[in-house]
């Protein structure tokens, strides 16, 4: 599990590409046969991936400080490959593409495997500090309304889909999460742009192709900087940052927040006037 500090605003002002890309960029989270996760200090969020060709277990390490894995925390997972299981102390919840799980606090054995190992599931999650259980729940994405967004002529057309939120999907203590998909021929998420000093976020872009990048713009409103990702990369933006991107094609990505409250539309307008 790779360890990540949380960031001044003032501190990045002088940051090169390469610190930029150090301290917020992951990469490599669907390594084959393996379990990723990357620990951030901001809001103690965990982003991992897991592609297993055999089964494999999740495990707690020195960084969680506690018995199991999900002592004290919950867990979003959001399957993106082909069709896999996820085991919860003993039951199974077999996720095709685009279909999530939550895991409750308190669950102590979580198993990932795939249907076709030489054809892995590909298994993203997000974890984080929780103080209260709430029930294990599959969730189906064509099961989920979405939320039609923006316009062909501001190349923003798009759905979102909540997975883990108090008002639709599945209820949890802290952690909200879900998908955003771009139509065809869009290239812009979350512009005009926003923060939520309120809470922090994690990017997850996948369904990019392979030559494609998406220009993710970060930093505070009037001091932005940018990070080049590609497919299958997840981006941490701490709660002061703008959270935005434009690709050079049309994408999809996962967002999952924890913090103060997990009220969706608790956001602060960047007035487009301002952006530097």
């Amino acid at each position: 599990m790779e360890i990540r500090t949380a960031v001044s605003p003032r501190d990045i002002k002088a940051y090169t590409t390469e610190r930029m890309r150090e301290e917020f960029l992951i990469q490599d989270l669907l390594l084959p046969g393996k379990i990723k996760m990357v620990y951030s200090h901001v809001d103690r969020i965990i982003a991992g991936g897991a592609r297993p060709a055999e089964p494999i277990a999740l495990q707690a390490g020195k960084e969680i400080g506690a018995d199991f894995f999900l002592q004290r925390r919950e867990m979003g997972i959001v399957n993106i490959g082909p069709a896999g299981t996820v085991m919860v102390d003993g039951t199974e919840y077999r996720l095709e593409k685009s279909d999530g799980l939550y895991v409750s606090m308190g669950s102590k054995d979580l198993v990932f495997s795939s249907d076709d190992p030489k054809n892995p599931a590909k298994f993203y999650f997000n974890s984080c500090p929780a103080h209260a259980a709430f029930p294990t729940k599959k969730i189906l994405k064509k099961d989920i309304k979405g939320n039609h967004l923006g316009s062909i002529q501001q190349s923003n057309e798009r759905t979102i889909y909540k997975y883990i939120d108090p008002q639709a999907g599945a209820k949890s203590c802290q952690l909200v999460m879900g998908m955003t998909v771009l139509e065809p021929g869009n290239m812009w998420n979350s512009m005009p742009c926003h923060t939520h000093d309120r809470r922090m976020e994690v990017y997850f872009y996948f369904d990019l192709p392979e030559n494609a990048v998406v220009f993710h713009l970060m930093g505070e409103p009037a001091e932005t900087r940018h990070i080049v990702m590609r497919n299958e990369e997840a981006v941490i933006s701490p709660s002061w940052s703008i959270h935005s991107g434009v690709g050079t094609a049309s994408y999809t990505f996962i967002w999952g927040m924890c913090g103060e409250n997990q009220n969706f539309d608790d956001m602060d307008h960047v007035p487009m006037a301002i952006l530097k």
